[in-house]
C-alpha cells in the first residue's frame, strides 16, 4: 500500500502515535509524517505510507496555516495551557491594539526555539535540559509570518484577555514562540490554549479523515503521481528509463529544482541538481 493519508490529529495524541495505530490499522511498517503536532494540537497532519515515505521531506518544506487561541496574562514553562503556571497578571488589552500588533508581526524575524521542543541542542534536546533543570542557550532560527489576522471577538475572563487568530507560517515556526512574542510586543506574557493546524501545502483539513473513519475503511489514499503533478515533469522512452532504474547521473537540460521522471504515467524517480557539477543531476528520490 503506497500513498498519503491526510488525518485529522485528535487532541491528547503525539503524532507519532498517530503514525503507530496507522501502522497498525494498514499493516505496514513504513509509515511517516510530514510535521509534527503537539499533543495539545488538532487537524491537518499529513502521513505517508509504503514508497510514498521518500516524499516526506518534499512536504515538510511547506508553509502551514494554522488557527490558535490566545490568553493574555498568563506564561507557562511550555508555552501552552497544559504547561505549569510559572507568572499571571492583570492583562486587559484593546482590540485595536491587539489588530495593531498583529499587523506588526507579519513579517520574517528570528524566533527562539522553545526550550520544550525536541531540537538538538549539543546532541541533546532541548525538552531534556527542561526536563532536568540545566541551562542552555536557546537557538534561534528565521521564520516568515507569512499573514496573521484575528478571527474572533475579545474576550476579557479574570482580568484576562482571549482571543483567536489565524497565521500562514513557515517551516519551522513554533506557535507558542509567535504568542509569547505577540504578547511581549503588546507589554504583556501569554499563553497558547488550542491550536488547529487547518492547511499544510495544498492539503487541507476538510480533506482529511478522523482515527475513526480510518479504521472503519472510510478513507481514500493520495497517489504519488497525484502528489507530485505539479512538479516539473518527464516521461522518458526506455532507453532513459534503464538509466534511471540503475541510478545514473543525467545531463541537466532542465534548469529545475527537482525533475520527475515518469513512464507510462509512473514515477520512477526524482532527480535533483548535483551540487558536485550544476551541468548534471543526480537521483534524489527513487520509485522503482
Amino acid at each position: 500500500m503506497n500513498g498519503v493519508l491526510l488525518v485529522n490529529k485528535e487532541k491528547n495524541y503525539t503524532s507519532r502515535d498517530i503514525v503507530n495505530i496507522i501502522s497498525k490499522i494498514l499493516k505496514t511498517k513504513k509509515v511517516g509524517h510530514t510535521g509534527t503536532l503537539d499533543p495539545i494540537a488538532t487537524g491537518v497532519l499529513v502521513v505517508c505510507i509504503g514508497t510514498s515515505t521518500k516524499l516526506v521531506e518534499i512536504l515538510t518544506s511547506t508553509y502551514k496555516e494554522y488557527e490558535a487561541e490566545i490568553i493574555l496574562g498568563i506564561k507557562t514553562d511550555t508555552g501552552d495551557i497544559t504547561g505549569n503556571i510559572i507568572s499571571l497578571e492583570n492583562s486587559k488589552i484593546d482590540q485595536e491594539e491587539i489588530e495593531r500588533v498583529l499587523k506588526n508581526m507579519t513579517k520574517n524575524y528570528e524566533q527562539t526555539v522553545p526550550i520544550y521542543s525536541a531540537i538538538k541542542v549539543n546532541g541533546k534536546k532541548l525538552y531534556e535540559y527542561a526536563r532536568n533543570n540545566e541551562k542552555v542557550e536557546l537557538p534561534k532560527r528565521l521564520v516568515e509570518i507569512k499573514s496573521l489576522e484575528l478571527i474572533s471577538d475579545i474576550k476579557y475572563e479574570n482580568n484576562k484577555t482571549i482571543f483567536k487568530i489565524k497565521t500562514l507560517v513557515s517551516k519551522g515556526t513554533y506557535i507558542r514562540s509567535l504568542i509569547e512574542d505577540i504578547a511581549y510586543e503588546l507589554n504583556t506574557i501569554g499563553t497558547m490554549s488550542n491550536l488547529k493546524r487547518i492547511k499544510q501545502g495544498n492539503f487541507d483539513i476538510k480533506d482529511c479523515y478522523t482515527l475513526e473513519e480510518i479504521e472503519n475503511n472510510k478513507f481514500k489514499l493520495i497517489s504519488t503521481e497525484e502528489i507530485l503533478k505539479d512538479f516539473y515533469t518527464v516521461e522518458v522512452t526506455e532507453k532513459i528509463e534503464k538509466k534511471i532504474i540503475n541510478g545514473s547521473i543525467l545531463d541537466n537540460n532542465y534548469n529545475q529544482k527537482y525533475i520527475v521522471f515518469k513512464k507510462d504515467k509512473k514515477v520512477l524517480a526524482i532527480y535533483s541538481i548535483y551540487e558536485k557539477d550544476k551541468t548534471k543531476i543526480k537521483p534524489y528520490k527513487m520509485f522503482t
